[in-house]
This record gives C-alpha cells, structure tokens and sequence, in this order.
C-alpha cells in the first residue's frame, strides 16, 4: 500500500509556514513476528512541537530535517502478528505523521472507544489531562479558597486546569484573546471571571479587579507580557506552575521583559517548570482520576477537529493564531 507521510523540511525561521514541510509517498512496510500495522485514525497537534523543529538542545531530541515529524497519535490496528494487539483494536501513542505505521507495542496504550471517544484519548484523559491534573496538583498544590490564574484558558490544558481548580475549591480567573472564549470559560468550563487580554490596556489593573485577594496560584500557559501582568499581583508563598510559553514559541530574537525574581523574592513564591514527563509515575492514578471526573460529568471539554491527513501541518499552524476551540485534532 503506498503510504503518505509528512517530513521536516526546513527549519522555520519565526512562525512555521507549509515551506517547512514536505508530504512524500513511500510503500507501507511489511510487519514481522511481533509486530502490528496501525492505520491512523487521529493526530495531535500541539504548540511543544514548535520547539521540537529547531536544532536546540531541549528536553526531548529536535526533529531531524527529511524525516517524519510525530505526535500524539490514536491509531487501529489493521493488521497483527502480535499476541497482544489484535485486529481492531485501537492504541495511543506517539507515531509519524503517517497513514501508516508499524510497531512492536513499545510505548503503546490500548483505548476503549466504549469508556470514551477515541479524540479523548488525545485530549483529556491522555497528556493533555494529564499535564493539567499533575503540574496542578504536584506543584501548586491547591487550597479551597485561594485564587487561581490560568493563562491560555481555553486550550486544551488551561481548561481543564480551570475545572480541576473549580473542584478542588479555589477561585478560577481565566486569560484568553476573544469575547466568545471568554464567555465560554465563564458558561461552559465554570470560571469565576475571564479577561481578554487582545482587549485590555491595562493586563495587571485588570488581573488584580478580577482577584482582588491577589493571586495565590498562576498556571502559566503562554509566558511574555500576560505573565508578567500576572506576577505583579501575586500573594505571599504563590506558586507559580510554568507549562508552557507560547506567545514567544516563534520570535527570532530573545525578548526582554521585566526582571521578576524580586516579586519572587518579595511573596517568598515558588516558580516551577516541568514537562508531563517528570511525573510518568503518577500516569495511572491520575488518568484514573480524569476518568472519574469525566463520569460524573465533573469535567467537561472541548475539540477542534480538522478533517484529512494533508491537513495536519495547517492545523498546527492555526494554533499560532488562536485558531482553536480546546483540543486541536486531525481526523486522518
């Protein structure tokens, strides 16, 4: 069977454009003893992969210019020579952005497309939940009461981040870029109050009109000036959970913004960055805790879906301008 595939072509310089990929057809490999076809059903697209197509040195290795990117992937497999992954059955991991790939059932999960959708899988009950509940739980540590700050609120982890907070007590103050996101995270995701940062002047007036008890716990999605906003308004012994940093993911020179170790110091606060991968032994009992959440209709969520194997590249683009509503997909 031919096999459609998407490599690295170039590394972009600023945002990423579709001259940094290049869509080739190879021939499908055989599976030996031991190993399974997978079909691709769903990709995942999130913003870490920007980091992932410079030759840096990070936490994960950078792609390799003419090779496959990869992500997240929910996959059927179609055929098998392996005794524990019968035809039919649908897995997660992390595969090529291909329509076809073989594996070993190395790193492998087998999903219940009865428990929950397959897209979930990806979403909120795979790394997407899981980065919300553990750099949550593990770092900030949340008290009913205190006053939580996510920034990115509508994606896929900020949401849920937002919800998790709601159960555990706290007092949930979104940041996003339109009145509709806004809106949505007050009447869908249960926060208390939401700005849009695209139509305030002001970021660190209007953070602190929101929490007028200040900010007890701020979950940093997005870095850059929203963050720095942020800061001004921290409580004494604030925790600070830095997951990601997308509003400088693509700027081709280093930014220079307040310098806000004296707050820190000042608040006698805690600032932590982590990737998903630090907590890999708390996977199950946290995917157990979504799980139950999810059942009793404590969670809710939401997806972008975008339909077609050639759309992948363009979908993870669209994340850049805020494009998404919650959880970007692709649907092969």
């Amino acid at each position: 069977m031919e096999n459609k595939a998407i490599l690295l072509d170039k590394r972009p310089v600023g945002k990423p454009t579709m001259d940094d990929f290049k869509f080739v057809t190879e021939e499908t490999p055989a599976i030996k003893d031991g190993e399974f076809l997978l079909k691709t059903a769903y990709v995942s697209v999130d913003p870490y992969l920007r980091g992932r197509m410079m030759d840096a040195k990070s936490y994960v290795p950078p792609f390799k210019l003419n090779e496959p990117m990869s992500s997240g992937v929910i996959a059927e497999v179609i055929e098998s020579k392996h005794p524990d992954f019968k035809t039919g059955t649908f897995v997660s991991g992390y595969f090529d952005w291909k329509e076809y790939n073989v594996s070993n059932g190395k790193g492998v999960a087998k999903v219940d497309p009865e428990a929950a959708s397959l897209t979930a899988y990806l979403g909120i009950l795979g790394m997407t939940g899981l980065t919300a509940y553990l750099g949550l739980k593990n770092i900030a540590s949340p008290k009913a009461g205190e006053t939580l700050v996510v920034s990115g609120a509508a994606g896929a982890v900020g949401s849920v981040v937002g919800q998790i907070g709601k159960i555990m007590g706290c007092r949930v103050i979104g940041i996003a870029g339109t009145d509709e996101k806004v809106e949505q995270l007050k009447s869908k995701f249960g926060f208390d109050d939401a700005i849009n940062y695209k139509t305030t002047d002001d970021m660190s007036k209007a953070i602190q009109e929101a929490a007028p008890n200040g900010v007890d716990i701020y979950f940093d999605n997005v870095g850059g000036e929203i963050s720095d906003a942020v800061m001004f308004n921290l409580n004494r012994l604030a925790r600070l959970v830095v997951c990601g940093s997308i509003s400088g993911y693509n700027d081709t020179e280093r930014s220079v913004g307040p310098r806000m170790q004296w707050k820190l110091i000042a608040t006698s606060s805690l600032m932590k960055g982590f990737t998903i991968g630090d907590y890999a032994d708390d996977f199950p009992q946290g995917t157990e805790m979504l799980t139950k959440w999810l059942a009793e209709e404590k969670l809710v969520y939401t997806e972008t879906i975008v339909h077609g194997f050639d759309q992948i590249p363009q979908a993870f683009m669209d994340l850049f301008e805020g494009k998404n509503d919650g959880k970007m997909i692709v649907k092969i």
